[in-house]
């Protein structure tokens, strides 16, 4: 059952209006705000229901509710007891994995983006160079060509995703059902934001964060940079959004090697592309274009069907272009829980901390690309700190 928030929402498109362009203690005190309203939703939908549904196992089942497994019941009794979790604890596989399917339920953004969850796994291997796997020649000939050099290892284990669990002491008295609900829908959330702002707008690991997709990577000193505007976008019904449009996909369609140099083939991008923008942008673009056909219907569409989806953490004036399946969006190792042993003022509540091993990186720079907006004759292009409005002849 979905959880209604009154602040969450809010308090989260302030938090990405702070790491655009405000300053460490701006966002550190909105990162601060945006938990202390989650966990405040959280808790009050959970009492609410709590006090509405009071019955057996199957009762609330048939009603959505999740019933425990009897290993989440006995640790979440003994989390019950202890009045918090320990020093360190690994929540429950079947937790865990429940956190993780629920990540990306009902998020178009993560969904498409494509996170793998490798559980205990910290590193992976990939191919970014598929041409490079298999060579041919002669039957009784050596072996040709140098296999393990199209492939890859990616570390996860260099990154650490945090989120702060406040549990009330109230909460405590519920049951092991509810704190598990409670404790599992604020990982959920808050990995939520998290995942989507590090696989957006991630600096690298320089700051201990993913490569976003709005970033782009020097192949001689590995620095990440804010993507340089590939072109402009009008949206303008007719040809000029075709063309618009065209070049966004050819531009996709160039696959980059290792050395930065465009491969001979190009990458695969029909019915895989996705269209990200800020949601302050998305009805402006969906105006433009709609148009009415012969029977007096809005119809709303773009050339190439690009998959459209939001995120708060793009820019408003900026459009984000991906290709699905280009994008190292990983999750691995299990979920630790301790207690938060800095400051963190929320009324009577003990805070925890669940630390969750992730990474995420474009293949090659051209995997993602960004194109300013210009909607009406106005392009809004928005830096970290300030806003530029242009108007065009």
């Amino acid at each position: 059952m979905p959880i209604k928030f009154n602040n969450f929402e809010e308090k989260k498109q302030a938090f990405a209006t702070a790491t655009q362009n405000g300053t460490e203690e701006e966002q550190s005190q909105a990162l601060s705000n945006m938990l202390e309203a989650l966990a405040n939703d959280v808790r009050g939908d959970i009492l609410s229901e709590v006090n509405a549904n009071m019955g057996d196992n199957l009762a609330l089942q048939s009603r959505g509710q999740n019933v425990l497994t009897s290993e989440e019941t006995k640790f979440f009794n003994a989390v019950i007891e202890d009045g918090g979790f320990k020093e360190k604890d690994t929540l429950p596989e079947t937790t865990q994995e429940r956190i993780f399917e629920e990540i990306v339920k009902d998020h178009p953004l993560l969904g498409e983006i494509g996170i793998q969850n490798l559980g205990a796994v910290t590193e992976f291997i990939y191919s970014n160079d598929p041409t490079g796997q298999a060579v041919w020649g002669d039957l009784f000939g050596e072996i040709q060509g140098q296999l393990n050099a199209t492939f890859r290892k990616e570390k996860i284990t260099q990154l650490k995703l945090t989120a702060f669990v406040p549990i009330a002491k109230d909460m405590l008295k519920l049951g092991p059902a509810w704190i598990e609900r409670y404790v599992r829908t604020i990982i959920r959330e808050a990995m939520r934001a998290g995942l989507e702002r590090g696989y957006v707008a991630g600096r690298g690991s320089a700051q201990s964060e993913p490569i976003g997709l709005l970033k782009h990577v020097d192949k001689e000193t590995g620095a990440v940079t804010d993507k340089t505007a590939a072109g402009t976008l009008t949206f303008d019904p007719g040809r000029k959004t075709i063309n618009e449009l065209r070049g966004v996909v050819k531009k996709l369609a160039e696959k980059l090697k290792p050395d930065g140099t465009v491969a001979d083939h190009p990458r695969k991008v029909e019915s895989k592309i996705v269209m990200v923008t800020n949601p302050f942008d998305t009805f402006d673009i969906k105006a433009n274009a709609t148009t009415q056909n012969a029977n007096g219907a809005y119809v709303t569409n773009l050339p190439f069907n690009p998959i459209q989806t939001e995120s708060v953490f793009v820019p408003q004036g900026k459009v984000l272009f991906f290709v699905k399946g280009e994008y190292i969006a990983a999750v691995g190792g299990g979920v630790e829980v301790n207690r938060y042993k800095e400051t963190l003022a929320l009324e009577d509540a003990d805070v925890f901390i669940a630390k969750q091993y992730a990474t995420g990186k474009p293949k090659d720079n051209n995997a993602s690309q960004v194109y300013d907006l210009n909607i009406d004759g106005v392009t809004t292009t928005t830096t970290s700190s300030t806003t530029t409005t242009t108007t065009s002849a």
